[in-house]
Formats: C-alpha cells, structure tokens, sequence
C-alpha cells in the first residue's frame, strides 16, 4: 500500500521550516454550524495554546448556515477558519483537513461530534510513550441530535494498551468512531488519505488500511462523543440502502490489505454481519410505515450477503412487510 493511489489524495510531508505543534484538531464541516459551537466548546476548554495545538475549521461551502460567524464568535481569534470556493464532497474536504494541517498528530473531529475533557491530555500519552503505534482511539458515547446520551462503546479490552489481534477484530465490523480515534501525521503521509471511492464506510476502510500496517493503541476511558442524527452522512444514505452499499465496497478494497489466510473468511464473516445489520434496519423503517426504505434495505442485504443465517433473518421480514402492504392499502 502506498499513499500514491488513484483514489487517495496525497498527504505531503510538512514543509521544512513549518513550526509543527503536537496537535492538528481538524474540524471538517457542512451545513451543521447549529452543532458547531458545542465541538468548538469542548476543544477549547481543553486548549494547551497555539505552540501545541493547530485548531482549524474547515467548511465544505456550507449553504445552511454561517459556520465562520459560530467560528469567530466561539473561537475569539484562537480557531482558523478556512472555506472550500465550491462544494467539493466530505471525502475531499476531509483530504484539505488533512493537508492543512500542521501537527504530529491528527484529530480529524467532525463539526457535529465532540470529546470530553482530558481526552487530549490522555490521548497524547500513549504516542510519546510509544513511538511504533500509528494510531490510537478510545471508547466512545452515542448521542442523539439534542445531545442526550443513548450508549456507550463496548469495552475492546479491560485495561488500555497495544490492541492484539486487531486487525482481524476491526475487519469484521466497524468499532471505532471517528471523534474518538487519533492519527500520527505521518502516518496519514504514508497511506494516503479518504477512499474516494467511498460515501459511506470511508472511516472504517481507513482504520483497517492503518491497521494492517501498524499497532494501535486503546484507551478504556470513553473521551469522545458521537453524535447520531439523520442528517449525517450515514443517515442520509439509509433511506436508499446507500449506507450497505458503500459498506459492501469498503469490504471489498480492505480485504486486499488482509493476510491471505485471513482474507475470504473474515470478508464473508463482515459482509454477514452488516447483512444482518440492514436488516434490523429494516425492522425500524417498518415500525415507522417506511416502506419505501426498508424495501432499499432488504436489497441492499441481498446484495451484501445471502447466508442461511441472513435468509433466515430476513423471512419474517418478508411477512411483516407484506402485512405492512395489505394494511396501506
């Protein structure tokens, strides 16, 4: 794997004589600046100063909403505000985050998504302390859109430290969040940037990419907050069955990057499980009388997978939505 790729921008190594602080907080946005200030927020109360820390916004030509105005009014001249000319997509609006930015390590913090105080005190310890690892995440909080808490991230191990057998683990279903996870610079220089390939899922094919190439680290202690909302880019995808789709694609670029040992089983082991993720989806969109989307759904687990444990899941599906059927008409 090389960062030279078709579909990866290219991350150039900091120019010589650039002053280069420990931190790049990136915060990427589009048309989310209702959510912005609560971001911006919980950075700040941790700010260690300019010399240590880069804390910059990047907006994707926002339409919405005027994020340099929450940008100015929160950030009192301590935060860098830079705005696409036109709208260029996340994938490569996450690649400029990435070019602009100046530090060692890299928190690519979306502007709808926020971190709990000590996250960057705590985080920073295991990359001074451990120069092999090329990245490191910690557990994460589920939020609504008004910032209630509605879960928590399953403990990946009891203590924090190098993840063992990760690689394998994270192939088979997408456990990190992108609030919580943190990057070595150059190890973004190495790899490339976001699959653009990807509209979905880019974050998880990213993570297995680094993964098969260097150890990662945990921390136990849930630091960083991610925010669920149907305006996401996730959420946005449900309704077409998109969401499984670019899922499926993902799958299919990093089972490349597995061991040859690995690669068939743990590839239909992943495609299962999201298989069978859609169709739990399918089970909400009923309950609420979306047809329309559930039926986006089951073609899109059809297409991900056809097990017998999938097929099994999906049958009474099937009857709820001819039900569904009978009593819209």
């Amino acid at each position: 794997m090389s960062g030279q790729h078709p579909y990866r921008a290219v991350i150039s190594p900091v120019p010589a004589g650039i002053a280069r602080p420990l931190w790049s907080v990136m915060i990427p946005t589009y048309n989310c600046a209702a959510y912005l200030r609560e971001t911006l927020t919980s950075v700040l109360r941790q700010d260690p100063g300019p010399a240590v820390m880069q804390i910059e916004v990047v907006d994707d030509h926002s339409t919405r909403d005027d994020p340099e105005a929450v940008v100015a009014a929160v950030g009192n001249g301590r935060v860098s505000f830079y705005r696409q000319p036109h709208n260029v997509g996340h994938i490569e609006n996450f690649a400029t985050c990435l070019q602009r930015s100046r530090g060692r390590l890299i928190h690519l913090l979306h502007g709808d998504d926020c971190v709990r105080d000590g996250f960057y005190r705590t985080m920073q310890t295991p990359f001074l302390a451990h120069p092999e690892i090329g990245a490191a995440f910690c557990r994460h909080i589920f939020m609504d859109e008004d910032g209630h808490w509605q879960g928590i991230s399953p403990l990946e191990q009891k203590r924090s430290g190098v993840l063992e057998n990760w690689l394998e683990r994270l192939a088979v279903e997408q456990r990190i969040m992108t609030p919580a996870m943190v990057v070595r610079r150059e190890v973004y220089e190495a790899v490339g940037g976001f699959d653009a390939r990807l509209v979905c899922s880019e974050d998880w094919e990213m993570w297995v990419r680094i993964a098969a190439r260097y150890p990662i680290w945990y921390e136990v202690q849930p630091l960083a907050v991610y925010r669920m909302h149907r305006d996401s880019n996730t959420g946005r995808h449900v309704g077409t069955g998109e969401d499984i789709s670019y899922t499926h694609q993902a799958i299919d670029i990093f089972t490349q990057y597995l061991p040859d040992e690995l690669a068939d089983r743990v590839s239909r082991r992943a495609k299962e499980t999201y298989a069978l993720s859609a169709l739990e989806t399918v089970a909400t969109l009923l309950a609420r009388g979306d047809r329309r989307a559930a039926a986006a759904q089951i073609r899109a687990a059809l297409g991900c997978r056809r097990s017998p444990r999938v097929l099994r899941r999906l049958f009474p599906l099937l009857v709820r939505f001819a039900m569904n059927q009978t009593r819209v008409r």
